[in-house]
């Protein structure tokens, strides 16, 4: 339990006399629930801030599950009637309902769910920034800080979608370390900085956080920092999440034109017409009725040696190809 600040004011004659004590005095007594939770949510805030990008679709189911989880919330603290009317069973079972729907569409829609963590890393900068200035300065009408988370929102959001891998290195990390400084937060027993940024939209004058506060939100941008450079440098280097998209595409191209070529009727096949078969005294070669000729009118020869001859397949000049057929130069003898 911790007492923040006290304030003691005496009559306006007497003047304005202020105390301010901040004394830090941790509670041991936690609840069983709230603890586990609590445990659970530093777990995945240290995973988020160092190895976030490695967990590229864990990062943006949970970026949906919490758009839409807080969409139920907002809806149930603006509608009195469903917040009396439902019961806690009901509401819960709604509120992650939807946020288990939003969450698989930012998971299976990388487009979509890099738009909500960069509407989401906007406004967590936004909020720290402004809760910060609200210690100062004041921050009314509602619209002026609201008009600052919105448009700090877009512009990341469009940053995003420009420069994916930075911006949601930058995102897990961010995401992470402040998840790690409310639940450092929670322990300690304070749990005020919820409380800032929802009397910052109510209009109320925000209460001064003590030196341990301000020691709770420095975990914040320190731890931050070292999650970007520890995955920009170790963790995320030689990853891109477009690898896996890039390899899905590809596999569902391939099935694809697999089931465009099973549908399609084939082709037929021209049957090769069969080999030429040769037979015995169907070609000469030119060589050889050269030789045949020249011995004609040398030294001569008898007709049965010649027909004998002519009735045998003789094709000297295969390789070359030359094929005369018998009938273009059949030589004639005289007895």
């Amino acid at each position: 339990m911790a007492v923040t600040s006290l304030y003691v004011t005496e009559e306006p004659g007497a003047g304005l006399t202020e105390v301010d004590t901040c004394t830090l005095e941790i509670n041991l007594n936690y609840e069983v629930i709230p603890s586990i939770v609590c445990s659970v949510c530093l777990s995945f805030g240290l995973i988020y801030c160092f190895f976030g990008y490695r967990c590229f679709r864990m990062v943006m189911f949970f970026s949906g599950f919490m758009l839409g989880s807080a969409a139920v919330l907002l809806l149930y603290h603006k509608e009195p009637v469903l917040n009396i009317q439902l019961g806690t069973e009901t509401k819960a079972g709604i509120g992650l309902g939807v946020g288990v729907l939003c969450g698989l569409m930012t998971m299976l829609v990388s487009t979509m769910g890099l738009l909500v963590s960069g509407l989401q890393l906007g406004s967590l900068l936004s909020l720290s920034i402004l809760v910060i200035i609200g210690q100062s300065h004041s921050l009314t009408p509602v619209w002026v800080p609201l008009s600052v988370v919105l448009a700090a929102s877009i512009t990341t959001a469009v940053f995003t979608l420009q420069w994916q891998k930075l911006f949601s290195i930058i995102y897990a990390s961010v995401f992470g370390a402040t998840t790690v400084m409310l639940c450092v937060d929670y322990l300690v027993g304070t749990f005020v900085l919820p409380d800032q940024v929802y009397d910052m939209f109510c209009e109320v004058a925000p209460r001064r956080l003590c030196w341990f506060n301000w020691a709770i939100s420095g975990i914040c941008p320190v731890l931050s920092v070292i999650g970007v450079l520890v995955q920009w440098w170790f963790t995320a280097k030689g990853v891109s999440h477009r690898e896996a998209e890039h390899k899905k595409h590809k596999k569902h191209g391939k099935k694809h034109k697999y089931r465009e070529s099973r549908g399609r009727p084939q082709p037929h096949r021209r049957r090769r017409p069969p080999p030429l078969k040769r037979y015995a005294g169907d070609v000469l070669a030119p060589s050889y009725l050269q030789s045949l000729q020249e011995r004609q009118m040398g030294t001569g020869s008898s007709t049965s040696s010649v027909s004998t001859i002519t009735h045998t397949l003789i094709d000297f000049d295969f390789e070359t190809g030359s094929m005369v057929p018998l009938t273009a130069a059949s030589p004639a003898f005289a007895v």
